[in-house]
């Protein structure tokens, strides 16, 4: 192993270690939140327990190959391995956007004034939810099938040419007729979740704006330094929605370079790798700093 490898796999490993361990640790603060302690939850958090799982497994199936191949393992995948590992850790990436989306669109609607035309719609939040989970899936795992079907393990460690490569799989020659159609599948779904991710964003800063706002005419110093829970968990969705838009299109933008990129570096594959896992590693502690709820339940346990 170069020192660079080396150095490759130990990030590897932490970044896995601690991502793993963040999410599982607040994914069982919710679970003992809804079993338990009752009084404690909230509508919103099984989107957050939703979202845990989701990021556990895109860390998990992304980071294991990655580390395997930084020490230098070879064939470490056959064909079956590359469809089922990259199968679904792009259904869990898939997934990600999709969550991170309706976060945002359920905050913004339960922080909507009571006048405003989105208040009717607060009485049927908690409906939504489940039934959104199961589309979510069912259009992800219907999207991500042509990986099945073009994906194979790599045994030729020269790859030259257009198409995804990875240490242990790429894509067969075969498969590049219906690339484009694939493309164009995913950049749809992605216009669908992000577009809606990013207005109601906006629309919740522009509602902390005026909030803001209004509350530096309150003369009272007790009651301004007040931070409501839906101001709180207005903020923690924000970054997310903001940490999730930019992690994305920096993988996005080293993805498709790659793709296109006649001559293969394995380094760029390093780089999109550690990109997919910063956001799911990332998240559970923005979730945990601005949660006021996890300090209750971590005493209560």
């Amino acid at each position: 192993m170069f020192p660079g490898d080396t150095i490759l796999s130990f990030f590897l490993i932490a970044q896995i270690s601690i991502g793993v361990m963040a999410n599982s640790f607040l994914f069982i603060i919710y679970i003992y939140a809804f079993l338990i302690k009752p009084q404690l939850k909230k509508p919103i958090d099984s989107i957050f327990m939703h979202l845990t799982v989701v990021n556990i497994i895109t860390i998990v199936f992304q980071s294991i190959p990655d580390i395997v191949s930084s020490f230098g393992v070879k064939r470490f995948l056959d064909n079956v391995g590359c469809q089922s590992f990259f199968y679904i850790y792009r259904v869990t990436r898939g997934l990600s956007i999709c969550t991170t989306s309706l976060l945002s669109v359920f905050q913004a609607i339960t922080i909507s004034p009571s006048h405003s035309k989105w208040a009717r719609l607060k009485s049927k939040l908690s409906t939504w939810i489940f039934p959104s989970f199961l589309i979510f899936w069912i259009i992800n795992m219907l999207i991500y099938i042509h990986i099945i079907e073009t994906l194979r393990a790599k045994w030729n460690f020269t790859v030259i040419g257009h198409g995804f490569v990875h240490a242990y799989c790429q894509t067969r020659q075969s498969g590049d007729r219906h690339s484009g159609s694939f493309v164009s599948v995913m950049l749809t779904r992605d216009f669908l979740f992000m577009a809606p991710m990013i207005v109601s964003s906006l629309y919740m800063v522009g509602l902390l704006y005026r909030h803001h706002r209004r509350a530096r005419h309150i003369h009272s110093s007790s009651l301004s330094r007040q931070t409501s829970p839906e101001n709180r968990a207005t903020h923690t969705i924000l970054l997310l929605a903001f940490c999730f838009v930019f992690f994305y299109c920096c993988n996005n933008f080293v993805y498709i370079y790659a793709f296109y990129r006649p001559e293969k570096d394995s380094r760029l594959e390093d780089i999109n790798g550690i990109l997919s896992s910063c956001y799911p590693t990332f998240c559970p502690f923005l979730l945990m700093k601005n949660t006021k709820n996890i300090p209750k339940l971590t005493s209560c346990l």
